[in-house]
């Protein structure tokens, strides 16, 4: 371990010594440049401490969230510094043959201002995003409305409004005004039925106690639904015993009961309007590389094919990999868990990129495949990284309607 720690700080400090060359060309106070380093060093000590002291607090992500910022300043100088010296090793052998190697250090070419200034000047595009995102990012709450046709969408659900929301992470949490907001925001769509899909908490759930009224004010006609997320389990803490693990588990889904929702764990419950009815399904935790307890057989026990479905499914790999290929017909999944990374560059109609597709085929927004259709919600909340760039909180406002009346899709 002590060896990890050395090799890991020798590579941050050459990093930072290295970064810190380009301050030094475009610059003489020594004051500066000096500042420099000592600030990303502090940056850095200040998040190793609050890791060995397991001190995870909202601190800890805006720790996190500045070290994120300093590295994405000093690797993006360090591009450009590598360029320049790859053409100025290449001058400095040629002279030191040319004229032997007696003062070879005098003939080093010097850095180019310009390269430098130039460096510094881009390497703050990513940097000051980062910074941004966390000031501004992590609650700017957009509404993303789909209508989406159905053939056997029954006649009474036509134009059905429902609000899919995803991922809160309770515990990053930490404005109750711009968290009050997005909660209004939703009640604003005067939605139909509000489906949850999971990650309420990041690890505990005691995260909700701060804001379990704002929660609960949702409202809905037909009810509010939700399923379990792959960090509800409490997967990611330690816990003095199997025992403190289960109970904390019972105590999520009964304050999710609190608040009104009703938690589907490979389950399913019937929305009927007079004679007409679709069924709700959630299944607990199914994605690949994590928790595999989504039971999809038992949470369709009591449907039968001819009924219309949505269900919810935290991790949009469940999709491909269980619903697709399954006997039953599933007209809607509605899925969270990628955040979209929080992290992007997003036009509609023009570009939707972020890493977040080199891991998930399905990250966000509407795909089809077989008939079926999946939403994959960008998240809420917040987690790790306080912030976001490009790839902002969603909030998905879905119609219901019927091919036969609608050609939208």
């Amino acid at each position: 371990m002590i060896i990890r720690w050395f090799f890991f700080i020798s590579i941050i400090i050459a990093l930072n010594w290295y970064s810190s060359l380009a301050i030094k060309t475009i610059t003489k106070n020594p004051w500066i440049y000096y500042g420099y380093i000592l600030l990303n060093f502090t940056i850095l000590l200040n998040f190793i401490i609050q890791i060995i002291f397991k001190s995870f607090t909202t601190y800890f992500f805006y720790s996190l969230g500045l070290v994120l910022v300093s590295s994405a300043f000093q690797f993006s100088v360090i591009i450009f510094l590598f360029i320049e010296d790859f053409i100025r090793f290449p001058l400095w052998m040629y002279r030191i043959i040319s004229n032997g190697s007696e003062n070879a250090l005098g003939y080093i070419p010097q850095r180019r201002l310009f390269v430098s200034q130039l460096s510094i000047l881009l390497a703050s595009i990513p940097a000051g995003a980062l910074l941004i995102g966390m000031v501004r990012g992590k609650y700017n709450y957009k509404v993303i409305k789909h209508q989406l046709s159905f053939n056997r969408l029954p006649t009474k659900f036509e134009g059905f409004k429902i609000v899919h929301i995803s991922d809160f992470h309770c515990g990053s949490f930490d404005n109750k005004e711009k968290l009050s907001y997005g909660i209004d925001l939703i009640n604003q769509q005067k939605p139909d039925i509000i489906l949850f899909t999971g990650d309420m908490v990041n690890n505990k759930a005691d995260e909700i106690l701060p804001w379990k009224e704002l929660i609960t004010s949702l409202k809905a006609p037909f009810g509010k639904y939700a399923v379990l997320g792959n960090h509800d389990y409490g997967d990611y803490v330690q816990w003095n015993s199997e025992k403190e693990k289960t109970e904390n588990l019972k105590k999520l889904i009964s304050l999710e009961n609190e608040m009104g929702f009703k938690v589907l764990n490979n389950t399913s419950e019937k929305i009927v309007i007079e004679n007409d009815s679709i069924d709700i399904i959630g299944v607990e935790n199914w994605g690949n590389g994590f928790k595999k307890k989504g039971d999809l057989n038992l949470a369709l026990k009591n449907t039968k094919e001819e009924d219309f479905k949505i269900l919810m499914s935290h991790d949009p790999t469940h999709w491909k990999e269980k619903v697709l290929t399954h006997q039953q017909t599933i007209d809607l999944t509605l899925s969270g868990h990628t955040h979209g990374m929080q992290f992007g560059i997003e036009i509609p109609g023009v570009i939707k990129w972020s890493p977040a597709k080199y891991r998930y085929k399905h990250w966000a927004g509407i795909y089809q495949d077989l008939n079926q259709l999946i939403n994959v919600n960008r998240g809420f909340g917040f987690l790790a990284y306080p912030g976001r760039v490009g790839i902002y909180p969603e909030i998905s406002l879905i119609t219901l309607q019927n091919k036969k009346s609608s050609n939208i899709i």
